[in-house]
């Protein structure tokens, strides 16, 4: 095993792209046969603008010439806020690595690479979203988790409602 990180860079948007598709497919358990070509083409061009723009850095992993992990962290701002005066935030994803690699400190080294990319921006606010399996690795570097954050889900309804004044 010859692992090499890399900061991925414009020309790697395709080996970046076809990672997203590899992360989503095993963190919400897609078949092979799930058709993508939207989430690849959004992807695709997501990427070519936050790269350009350096509002994402990712990073790839190989051993030899062969993908084996990746990870991304995108760069936004909100509103400042008494914890946050910058409202500069940071949301790391796209976390993963190939079956055959896991339990050898890939991600967890990649994940340091990408906190640390924050630290050096002067990010204080780091997010993710972890599935069960990358849970604890997210614990073990001291991630904790949220209580006081909500979503919407998509077609409650209730936007339906208001709008019928019931």
């Amino acid at each position: 095993m010859e692992l090499i990180y890399k900061k991925a860079e414009l020309r790697d948007i395709d080996i970046l792209t076809e990672t997203r598709i590899d992360v989503l497919r095993a963190a919400n358990q897609l078949t092979a046969d799930e058709d993508m070509s939207e989430v690849r083409e959004k992807s695709y061009t997501y990427y070519e603008r936050a790269l350009n723009s350096n509002t994402h850095t990712a990073y790839l992993v190989y051993d030899r010439n062969t993908v084996v992990g990746a990870g991304g962290v995108s760069f936004f701002q909100v509103m400042p806020t008494w914890h946050n005066p910058s409202g500069n935030k940071a949301y790391i994803m796209n976390m993963y690595t190939h079956p055959d690699y896991r339990r050898k400190g890939i991600a967890f080294k990649v994940l340091d690479m990408l906190v640390k990319e924050c630290r050096e921006r002067n990010i204080i606010a780091i997010s993710l979203e972890a599935t069960a399996m990358g849970r604890p690795l997210y614990e073990k570097y001291g991630f904790v988790k949220m209580e006081h954050e909500m979503e919407l889900p998509e077609n409650t309804g209730v936007e339906k409602e208001i709008e019928d004044g019931q």
